[in-house]
């Protein structure tokens, strides 16, 4: 249990690094930051699904327990989450702000912001800290979905910072801060495990329920909005790539 809370330790470190993504939207082109926005949002709305129905559901399963109580508890308080925190977070309004070149349309404050993201970014590290807790190869694609999800919503954030008056030095700063509670997430589950035996089998499914949310309503409900029919195709097509990817960690790993 301890190399699992190095790894997740060592995890939400990079994906916090994430937050200065926004630095990126200083120098790239806008058409190709739309494109890599779009690409890894596609790849970890698979990734997220891929994870929760390959990966977590069936370990789940085999452990016994609560399971879809916990699933569906997990759908619930990340829904609550995203309508009475959110609600001025303008979710999918970041990512619709690098492709047509708008603001929400609800101004969100600053701080508020900031706050919000925290207690998301507190959520990642738990779900990071629960996937290495079931295994290693788990921990780490998990990883990479949070960071390719995290990128797109990063760089949104920035620009809702910038946009409440913070300079864009500030801006980055303080978004890395947010950032950083999600190592106050590790801990909280490493010290939920410690505490409760057979931890896992309430939180693993509990993070299913996370992963199928996000998927599903700021990822997916992001992606079904483009108009492009060839960029549809390709996003489609990405997509799959993740699921596709987690199935292939699973035969590589043996897990």
């Amino acid at each position: 249990m301890a190399l699992a809370l190095i790894y997740s330790l060592i995890s939400v470190i990079i994906v916090s690094c994430a937050s200065l993504a926004g630095a990126i939207t200083l120098v790239l082109k806008r058409g190709l930051l739309e494109k890599i926005v779009m690409v890894l949002v596609s790849f970890a709305a698979g990734a997220l699904i891929g994870g929760a129905f390959i990966h977590l559901l069936p370990e789940a399963i085999e452990e016994g327990g609560p399971v879809f109580p916990m699933l569906i508890m997990g759908i619930i308080i990340f829904f609550i989450l995203e309508i009475y925190l959110y609600w001025y977070h303008c979710h999918g309004g970041h990512i619709h702000s690098h492709k047509h070149g708008h603001q929400c349309k609800i101004r969100p404050m600053g701080y508020l912001n900031l706050i919000g993201d925290g207690v998301h970014n507190l959520i990642d590290g738990m779900i990071i800290t629960t996937a290495f807790l079931v295994n290693t190869p788990l921990g780490v694609v998990t990883t990479l979905a949070v960071i390719f999800h995290e990128i797109p919503q990063e760089m949104g954030d920035f620009g809702v910072l910038v946009y409440s008056g913070f300079s864009k030095y500030k801006a980055l700063f303080f978004n890395f801060l947010s950032a950083c509670t999600a190592i106050l997430g590790v801990f909280l589950t490493y010290l939920f495990a410690s505490m409760v035996d057979n931890i896992t089998m309430y939180l693993v499914p509990f993070a299913a329920g996370g992963f199928i949310y996000i998927a599903m309503t700021d990822l997916m409900g992001e992606l079904k909005e483009e108009p492009d029919f060839q960029k549809a195709t390709w996003q489609i097509l990405i997509f799959l790539t993740g699921i596709f990817f987690m199935w292939l960690t699973k035969v590589i790993a043996g897990v």
